[in-house]
């Protein structure tokens, strides 16, 4: 899946959603057909947007992705280690277009790890994710924007940030102001969700679609590391 590179995943599962619309709290309404490729054979996903999800392991990336597009992930149902999952979801954007998404769930970082360097180059879109009740997380997160910055080569890149397990509330770690603080100051958009609440999870992932497939003149995501002459895209 990422042939420029070389790169070839232990183990790639690619699996097909649709989020027919950005607004629909009908999880029934949002299954559709599963393709899997349990072989590490490559697939050919068509065009869309690649996003990478990313973040300390734990945090609930694949719990995240697995509610969004299935409505149904059970809370501690989670087993295996992700190795890579790609999912395609076509999602209807703010200006009532359906635009799809390649979104890869990525292997979970450990202390010490770095995100694989490929990612950096052939991405459009990141999506940041860390616990609120993890400390380590929400820095590993400050780390991954860094490296992005460095690594974006000119490229125009979105990035979104996700506070997950906002249900942990006497866990928690990591404030929400300090977050958003942080957040001002990367000029990212960040958001407090929770996979027991599909609904704070619908919002991010459209802001982003809408903000990857709009035309570019019109983008308002700054490229990441420079001042934007607009509306920090955490107001948008």
């Amino acid at each position: 899946m990422w042939p420029r590179h070389g790169y070839r995943p232990e183990r790639c599962h690619f699996k097909e959603r649709i989020l027919f619309s950005a607004l629909d709290r009908h999880p029934a309404a949002l299954q559709v057909g599963l393709a899997s490729d349990t072989q590490g054979h490559w697939v050919a996903m068509g065009k869309g947007c690649k996003v990478v999800i990313c973040g300390l392991a734990s945090v609930g990336k694949t719990a995240i992705l697995e509610q969004l597009l299935y409505g149904n992930h059970t809370v501690g149902s989670e087993s295996n280690e992700t190795v890579e999952d790609v999912y395609v979801a076509s999602v209807e954007t703010d200006r009532g277009v359906k635009e799809q998404l390649r979104l890869y769930d990525t292997r979970g970082l450990h202390h010490g790890t770095d995100l694989p360097k490929h990612y950096y180059s052939v991405a459009d879109g990141f999506v940041l994710v860390y616990s609120v009740d993890s400390l380590e997380s929400f820095k590993k997160v400050d780390t991954l924007k860094k490296e992005i910055d460095k690594s974006r080569d000119k490229k125009e890149v979105a990035v979104i940030v996700l506070g997950n397990k906002t249900d942990l509330r006497e866990r928690r770690q990591v404030e929400a102001e300090v977050a958003q603080g942080w957040a001002r100051g990367e000029k990212v958009k960040l958001w407090e969700v929770s996979v027991t609440e599909r609904s704070s999870l619908i919002e991010p992932f459209t802001v982003l679609t809408s903000r990857l497939t709009q035309p570019q003149s019109k983008s308002s995501f700054p490229l990441p590391g420079r001042k934007s002459k607009g509306t920090p895209s955490n107001d948008i």
